[in-house]
């Protein structure tokens, strides 16, 4: 198993998202915004990976996750919707990134107002 996680500008993900991620040629692929902060960074990644992995394992197709993401018009994060593909696969990545962020001290308050505001 390969996978690559990289910072980036958040005006350079594919579409307006703080994670993303894909499997290219067998690779994990993980891309996240820089919020100027490495342990925002550490937590999306591995979000992202958690949320990743799971979702390949169960099938659910990348195109349909990007597609959901794209078109939802709801509040908050896509994957928080009751019609979400990935629903299950999302909330468990949360559940996991919200017990890395209190072990690393990170107020999550702080850091979900950071995400949320990434692309405004």
């Amino acid at each position: 198993m390969e996978i690559t996680v990289k910072t980036l500008p958040h005006n350079e993900q594919r579409y307006n998202t703080c994670g993303d991620y894909w499997i290219e040629k067998g690779i994990i692929l993980v891309r996240v915004s820089d919020l100027k902060n490495e342990d925002y960074a550490f937590l999306i990644a591995i979000h992202e990976q958690i949320e990743a992995y799971l979702t390949f394992k169960r099938g659910i197709k990348e195109p349909d996750i990007m597609k959901f993401d794209i078109e939802f018009k709801g509040e908050g994060e896509p994957g928080d919707s009751k019609d979400a593909p990935y629903r299950k696969e999302h909330f468990f990545a949360t559940t996991i990134e919200r017990l890395l962020a209190a072990e690393i001290g990170v107020d999550w308050k702080d850091y979900s107002d950071a995400v949320d505001n990434i692309g405004v």
